[in-house]
This record gives C-alpha cells, sequence and structure tokens, in this order.
C-alpha cells in the first residue's frame, strides 16, 4: 500500500506540477520523494538543503544521528 501511495505522489508531481509537504521519518521515502529536505528536532529547524546533501553529508548532529540510526538498522 505505501508503495503505490508513493508512486501515486510521484506521477502526480510529475504530471501536474504539483508541490508536496511530506512529514515523515523514513529517511529513504524522503530521499526518493524530496528535492528538499527539512530537518526539525523539538519544533526547530536543525538543518535543510537539496536531499543528497543533507543526507549524504550531514552537518547538524541530530541528522547526523538520524542518518546514523538508518545505516545501523
Amino acid at each position: 500500500v505505501q508503495a503505490r501511495l508513493l508512486d501515486l505522489v510521484r506521477a502526480l508531481v510529475a504530471e501536474l506540477g504539483l508541490a508536496v509537504l511530506l512529514v515523515t521519518h523514513d529517511l529513504a521515502v524522503a530521499r526518493l520523494l524530496a528535492h528538499r529536505l527539512v530537518v526539525m528536532r523539538r519544533g526547530r529547524v536543525v538543518e535543510h538543503g537539496l536531499t543528497d546533501r543533507v543526507l549524504d553529508d550531514p552537518q547538524h548532529e541530530y541528522t547526523q544521528l538520524l542518518v546514523s540510526s538508518v545505516l545501523a538498522a
């Protein structure tokens, strides 16, 4: 079900030029769908930028912790 929903969102964005705000804890989904990423902790933005840059080279310690927790799982 999740894969079909994500495919639908990607198709709507591509076909209709829609902007989508996606709130998720799943970094794989974020990497798949998002051009830009905002990382928040306790209601505050701690890091933002192009998705690949934020996930491949996280600067903030909280983002580093999130990325490393995915790699360890």
